[in-house]
């Protein structure tokens, strides 16, 4: 299983703070992609990206007990 971790606005849509999927030997851009279809989730797609802690991009194979987390951008004033 994968762990998905959501941030912010992403928390809010999903209503969790997190969902553990099995999803291992995906890209990190097919999970966001279905993540959106599937939970209806507006702009995950152009979220920062975050596995076991370390950033990655979108090109990233997804590995079974991985964490990832879901970091949309922030503005503030």
């Amino acid at each position: 299983m994968i762990k998905v971790l959501f941030f912010a606005r992403l928390q809010e849509e999903f209503g969790k703070e997190s969902v553990e999927i099995d999803k291992s030997g995906w890209t990190v851009e097919a999970l966001k992609d279905w993540l959106e279809k599937e939970y209806h989730l507006t702009g995950v797609t152009q979220t920062m990206t975050a596995v076991n802690e370390e950033f990655t991009d979108d090109h990233y194979i997804l590995a079974e007990g991985d964490t990832i987390a879901l970091i949309p951008p922030v503005s503030g004033g």
